[in-house]
């Protein structure tokens, strides 16, 4: 044997590169694989309908002329430039304001009580305890004669307009009439109560009275120009100057109150519309004579013949 030649591989060796060159292979082809995916392009949701080739052009493209539209004429109008924006914020143009909330419409009898009539501001609603209050209020607060003179009415009362209305047309006609007797007109209404949250005569528990509805007045005097009063409920007053007062707020008023009535309108009179079944009206006020301006004789002395009392007795006793 040669000694120099190369020695020959061990069994051993050999067989443990066999068993090595499958695993080998395996990672080169999965290296191989993986450059593969890497070159190749990314595929897209339409190169799935579509395939992967770019699209092919099918006819060369043609360059074509668009029309341009004419010019404006001279004689044209001129456009209105739009106003450049602005940009500051202060410059901007504020929000446009909310608008204002349409009045309330005034009912026919607000209508009617124009300020020839009488002087009768609207005033809000009034909302108490107890159904206290109403609606269509104003403040009576003077009357105007068909000669444009007023009637003050001391202090201002608080009414519905309709009740309102019927006072100023009572007073604009009865009342100055019975003026015109005397020579003079009126020129104050004494008012001594229109609305109250109270019940029947200021008795608590009662039922809600027609002040406390802002539909009823009192009235204790009219006074005229000349200086005369003329007190309603006063005695002295002449008979047939109250009782034309009577027959005249009668047939206005629904309900009338006065002397004798009650306890409660020995010094005036209650005037209002309260709204009764079958239209239902009151009217309870009676005009005392006057006082005597005398006072009467006191009986006259007992005589001398006249029995004595005792034996006066005895005889009836008998």
């Amino acid at each position: 044997m040669n000694s120099s030649a190369e020695p020959r591989p061990s069994k051993c060796s050999i067989g443990r590169s066999w068993r090595q060159l499958p695993v080998m292979v395996t990672a080169a082809a999965m290296l191989a694989a993986s450059a593969q995916a890497q070159a190749a392009p990314k595929r897209g949701p339409s190169s799935e309908l579509f395939g992967d080739d770019p699209p092919k052009l099918r006819g060369s493209l043609q360059a074509t002329t668009v029309p341009l539209p004419r010019p404006r004429p001279a004689e044209a109008p001129q456009a209105e430039s739009a106003a450049e924006p602005s940009d500051k914020p202060d410059e901007q143009a504020a929000p446009a304001a909310p608008a204002a909330p349409e009045p309330p419409k005034q009912s026919a009898c607000r209508l009617a009580l124009t300020e020839d009539i009488a002087v009768a501001p609207s005033i809000a609603d009034i909302n108490g305890p107890r159904g206290c209050g109403g609606t269509d209020l104003v403040r009576l607060e003077a009357i105007v004669l068909p000669n444009k003179h007023k009637v003050q009415v001391a202090p201002p009362a608080t009414l519905r307009c309709s009740m309102a209305s019927v006072v100023a047309d009572w007073v604009r006609t009865e009342v100055t009439a019975l003026a015109a007797q005397q020579n003079s007109e009126p020129v104050v209404l004494d008012n001594f109560d229109s609305y109250e949250c109270r019940g029947f005569n200021r008795i608590p528990g009662a039922q809600l009275s027609e002040h406390g509805r802002a539909n009823a007045l009192d009235v204790r005097a009219i006074k005229l120009a000349n200086g005369t009063s003329i007190g309603l409920t006063d005695r002295s007053v002449p008979r047939a100057v109250r009782e034309s007062v009577l027959h005249a707020v009668c047939a206005r008023f629904s309900t009338v109150l006065g002397p004798d009535s009650d306890w409660y309108h020995e010094d005036h009179i209650h005037l209002d519309l309260a709204q009764r079944r079958n239209n239902y009206r009151i009217c309870q006020w009676d005009v005392l004579d006057p006082l005597p301006k005398v006072a009467p004789l006191l009986p006259a002395e007992r005589p001398e013949e006249a029995p004595p009392r005792e034996a006066e007795k005895e005889g009836k006793d008998e």
